[in-house]
């Protein structure tokens, strides 16, 4: 089965994928930071054992694993996959998941809390990932009972995520707003309306590609569906300034704006050695040129699969034996070689 990454977004946006998150904790037990070795065995068994049927709820096939059992290969795979968080990588204590075969959904068992439910999709898509990630939490609510006050909500580890416990967030790509002067305002400006805007493969230049994530500051005080309409209506806001500025550039200068999309195609089409940097910058150059028209592809690729591919420990795991520096650049260089869409030349 085809992962949710790899499948094509829709035409002409730069909302790469949508996520819904959701946290809660089981009145019967402390907080994950408070537990007795004892009582993470109990608590991980307890759940894992208890929510084996949940694949009756969309007919999805389901892996069941022992987090601290995995390798660091394969945990670190999975965090470049956005299947795990970073901070639950190098915890020791039983912590147990559950990854549906696509892994657009994946649910957390003991790590910085008891549980954390997270659907992903390509697109905008956030009322129905939380539908989803809403009846898996009834699913497991029924079943256990959930740490609830009337006053504050559900009680979380951490308190920015006290009441709903909801984390709604929209990535988008952002190369050309991002280099604007007065980027840095603008996501100021996004601050004042409850939402927040961070890099994702990193801060400032360090972030290769220009993927951004938009989500909400603040899980108490608001209904989920106000929290999701907040962090909609911010990306597609962000996403029509990015439109518009492209639009401008390409109209003032055009031979150059396409000059950029097909040379870093060429790059890509016949480089033996790329470093995640270069093969990062020259993919969402790609991606700028298939979403503003400028690149016609003669099947629907997912440039944001093959940037998700072309990562460290995934590379490392399609490999048959560990690889040096050189050697992963090579790797890089020859998976994109293999999966780069062909395009259909313009007409003379």
């Amino acid at each position: 089965m085809d992962k949710w990454y790899e499948m094509p977004g829709k035409a002409g946006t730069n909302v790469i994928y949508s996520r819904i998150r959701l946290v809660r904790n089981l009145k019967e037990y402390p907080f994950p930071g408070r537990l007795t070795k004892e009582q993470s065995v109990e608590l991980s068994e307890k759940l894992l054992g208890g929510l084996t049927g949940i694949a009756s709820m969309d007919r999805m096939q389901y892996r069941f694993t022992h987090l601290e059992r995995m390798g660091d290969l394969e945990k670190t795979a999975l965090l470049e996959r956005r299947a795990l968080n970073r901070s639950v990588m190098k915890k020791k204590d039983p912590t147990g998941m559950i990854l549906s075969e696509d892994e657009s959904t994946a649910i957390l068992l003991n790590g910085d809390d008891h549980v954390r439910i997270q659907t992903l999709q390509t697109g905008l898509t956030l009322d129905r990932l939380y539908e989803k990630a809403d009846r898996i939490d009834d699913y497991i609510g029924e079943r256990f009972d959930y740490a609830f006050d009337e006053k504050y909500g559900y009680l979380t580890s951490f308190p920015t995520n006290v009441g709903t416990g909801l984390r709604a967030a929209v990535v988008l790509h952002l190369p050309m707003l991002s280099k604007n002067k007065n980027f840095s305002s603008l996501v100021a400006d996004m601050g004042r309306f409850g939402t927040q805007v961070r890099g994702v493969c990193g801060e400032g230049a360090e972030n290769f590609g220009s993927l951004y994530q938009i989500s909400n500051q603040k899980t108490l005080g608001q209904t989920e569906q106000e929290i999701i309409d907040i962090v909609r209506k911010a990306a597609l806001e962000l996403d029509a300034q990015e439109r518009r500025m492209r639009r401008e550039y390409r109209q003032r200068k055009p031979v150059q704006a396409a000059d950029e999309c097909y040379k870093s195609y060429g790059v890509l089409k016949y480089a033996r050695r790329l470093t995640r940097k270069d093969g990062m910058e020259f993919l969402s150059q790609i991606m700028t040129g298939i979403t503003d028209g400028i690149l016609t592809v003669k099947e629907p690729c997912s440039v944001y699969g093959l940037m998700i591919g072309i990562q460290p420990a995934n590379l490392l795991s399609l490999a048959d034996r560990p690889l040096d520096k050189d050697e992963l650049d090579a790797a890089r260089a020859e998976f994109l070689r293999k999966r780069l869409p062909e395009i259909i030349e313009p007409e003379a």
